[in-house]
């Protein structure tokens, strides 16, 4: 699966280094073998956010890239569609957004976003929302994707606050930002993944990468 996630940064022409953050000997002897770089991190972390800042303190960049680990279908028009709201300097954090498939509408492990119509993310939630009380067929639902943006301005602030209420009940570390002010910007793509949560989404990426691989003429994704 991490090497899905790799292969993808490492494709995008817009990351001048790709690194894999981890707290993990055998996650980093597994890049050491790939020739993939990575650096050990804290195992104190309780965010993939706090390691990233962890990095950025020793690694000088404009921006800083968070693509997570569990995104096997990750893909270059991704990180293209990520860092496009980062061309405004006043932008410091950004994501992205692909609209909610049927199957992931009531699904509390696809996480929705609801945006202002300047592309601010407004709410992040495990829930329904919007929620269309009139069953007009009319709601719109976007699904958010795991993949940060950050400025290192961004990333101290983050790092200096205490988990939020929001955050601590849906479990959603993005809602920090939001409580404390701080604007998402949210880029749209058309492509959808499925972030690895629990087996029956491992068994659905497996089942989409096979479908590719035979497309190409191959029959095992293993």
């Amino acid at each position: 699966m991490l090497a899905h996630v790799v292969e993808a940064a490492q494709r995008s022409p817009q990351l001048a280094d790709v690194i894999v953050a981890t707290d993990s000997n055998e996650v980093f002897d597994f890049c050491g073998r790939n020739g993939w770089r990575a650096e050990m991190t804290s195992t104190s972390h309780r965010s993939g956010t706090d390691r990233v800042w962890e990095l950025a303190q020793r690694t000088p960049a404009d921006v800083y890239v968070n693509v997570q680990g569990d995104e096997p279908l990750a893909r270059p028009e991704h990180i293209s569609a990520l860092l496009a709201p980062m061309q405004n300097s006043a932008a410091l954090v950004s994501t992205v957004k692909t609209p909610c498939g049927v199957s992931d509408i009531n699904n509390p492990n696809a996480v929705k976003v609801v945006t202002d119509l300047e592309g601010r993310a407004m709410y992040f939630t495990r829930a329904t929302v919007p929620f269309d009380r009139d069953r007009s067929g009319e709601a719109r639902h976007f699904k958010h994707l795991g993949f940060y943006a950050y400025r290192r301005e961004a990333l101290e602030k983050f790092c200096a606050w205490p988990e939020s209420e929001l955050e601590r009940v849906e479990r959603l570390e993005q809602l920090r930002f939001l409580e404390h002010g701080i604007d998402i910007h949210v880029s749209e793509t058309p492509y959808d993944t499925v972030g690895v949560d629990t087996e029956a989404d491992l068994e659905r990426v497996e089942s989409i990468l096979s479908e590719r691989l035979e497309r190409l003429g191959f029959t095992d994704v293993r």
